[in-house]
């Protein structure tokens, strides 16, 4: 047995079994392994970006961690906007990265790289398998430091002398780390507070903290108590829809942040951070948070956040309580494409146990209320804020969450980062109905520019511009081998989005906006 056999064979005893993949020289012989080893699915990404940002969406649907195969350094980096969105989604991902054999590294050959610091910035765990027999323990190693709570990257570089050497030794899967609970104080102090009551105190959730068991207990929190829940701005996974706690998450905008939160006295943190301001602007807070709340930690990322809620209900003696009912679905919008509109034709029609993954940006802002009475669904937000990772998320949600119809609601501008993942959806015959906000601009930094105070001219606007020429966002699909097409009416997106709804395998609506 060689080194990438061992690799595979270690990866499966793991519990891993699907690896998103763009290899090269270096990995040919994990590619060759995988016809003697059976039971790895294996998906090819035209772009690194795709492969990391598709770990990443399958996981947060699967539960568990992919693997992804990249080629030597400048593989690695062209994945890492979509790793660092992974980070900051604290989803647990095997980054397996091919390398130079030992021997040839020291001759600094054209791909040479600082792996190994390239892969730190993005990984809780880095580690070099430098000799054949250390490669299956090294690989099971990592999907156990993969999962420690509450997720994280886990990154192994594999010189290629080390996958085609004889000598390899599955590794056995290793025990999970336990999840540590919260110290009785913590639960204590959020006790003490919450008897004020009043919506004075904000109970912000964030990570575990949005599961569906989660949020019925924030829920009873909530009623007992009389406080205000959020959600963080941006969240690897909410679920959602009627009979669920509906929630606003921290708003992007700096000044409507300001109001959201306006009249906190008190914070208390589920699973999540101190909101503060995605930048510094000129003349403007740096969190929404007011200078005179007090901020209380119920539950960090890595502790039990699940456990901690529901301590924290018992001690309140907060009793069970009936489903919320967020109100009747919309009737689909009409007429011009707004952000109103288009919400309520989602919140009309979208199916069952949909998956939303949400890059819409700034059209997208609204669509939270109009959506909040629609069936059960998860939410997916791109975390980080490196633009690009929507496709590729549905695409991997679509693989972690077989028979779910994904809805891919995203922004032109970052859908043309990673506009390989169509490829991809249709190759794997993927249920993901994609949706282009076409507005033909950066929309996003043409609010920005007044935020920070600048002063654009012609040349500084053509930069934020991307209507000359226009993107055929229809034709772009169909080159990819997916069915697209386009509309600029709400009656219209109703009709399309429908119709998608209906077959099997990916589809694209171009809605100019």
């Amino acid at each position: 047995m060689n080194g990438a056999e061992s690799l595979v064979h270690s990866l499966l005893n793991s519990g891993v079994d699907t690896c998103f993949s763009n290899p090269g020289t270096s990995e040919m012989h994990f590619v060759a392994a995988l016809d003697r080893v059976p039971g790895m699915r294996c998906i090819l990404g035209l772009f690194e970006g795709v492969v990391t940002g598709a770990a990443d969406g399958y996981a947060r649907m699967a539960g568990k961690p992919a693997a992804t195969l990249l080629h030597c350094g400048p593989g690695l980096a062209n994945g890492l906007a979509n790793l660092h969105n992974a980070r900051r989604a604290a989803t647990p991902i095997v980054n397996i990265v091919g390398d130079h054999a030992t021997y040839h590294r020291p001759l600094d050959a054209p791909l040479t790289a600082d792996t190994e610091g390239w892969a730190r910035g993005v990984s809780g765990w880095v580690r070099t398998a430098m000799d054949v027999k250390t490669v299956g323990r090294d690989a099971a190693a990592a999907v156990q430091a993969s999962m420690i709570a509450p997720g994280q990257i886990a990154t192994l570089i594999l010189p290629s002398d080390t996958s085609w050497n004889e000598g390899g030794i599955p590794g056995e899967a290793l025990p999970a780390v336990p999840t540590p609970f919260v110290s009785p104080d913590q639960v204590e102090q959020a006790v003490t507070v919450l008897r004020r009551g009043g919506p004075a105190i904000v109970l912000l959730l964030g990570g575990a903290g949005l599961t569906e068991e989660a949020l019925e207990y924030a829920h009873r929190i909530q009623v007992a108590t009389g406080c205000r829940v959020f959600a963080q701005g941006s969240n690897a996974r909410i679920a959602r829809g009627q009979g669920r706690l509906s929630m606003e998450r921290v708003p992007y905008v700096v000044d409507q942040a300001v109001k959201a939160l306006a009249g906190t006295k008190h914070m208390i943190l589920a699973g999540a951070r101190k909101p503060v301001t995605f930048f510094a602007y000129p003349n403007k807070v740096q969190t929404s948070v007011p200078e005179d709340a007090e901020i209380h930690v119920l539950a960090r990322a890595e502790q039990d956040i699940l456990e901690a809620l529901a301590r924290l209900a018992d001690a309140l003696h907060a009793p069970k309580v009936a489903a919320p009912n967020n109100g009747e679905r919309p009737e689909p919008g009409r007429g011009a494409p707004t952000p109103e509109a288009i919400a309520a034709v989602l919140g009309a029609l979208m199916p069952d146990h949909a998956v939303i993954a949400d890059e819409s940006v700034t059209f997208g802002r609204g669509f939270f209320h109009n959506t909040k009475a629609a069936p059960h669904h998860d939410w997916l937000n791109v975390t980080g804020g490196a633009i690009g990772g929507g496709i590729p998320m549905a695409t991997g949600a679509a693989i972690g969450a077989p028979g779910r119809r994904v809805l891919n609601l995203q922004a032109d501008g970052s859908a043309m980062y990673t506009v390989q993942a169509l490829w991809t959806q249709a190759r794997e015959k993927l249920d993901v109905t994609t949706v282009i906000f076409s507005n033909r601009k950066y929309q996003i930094l043409l609010g920005e520019l007044a935020n920070v105070g600048a002063n654009p001219g012609r040349t500084a606007l053509d930069m934020l511009d991307i209507g000359n020429p226009d993107i055929n966002w229809v034709g772009m699909a169909n080159a990819m081998g997916v069915e697209a097409a386009r509309t600029d009416t709400a009656e219209g997106f109703a009709d399309l989005l429908k119709q998608s709804l209906t077959r099997p395998g990916p589809f694209l609506i171009e809605l100019a906006i």
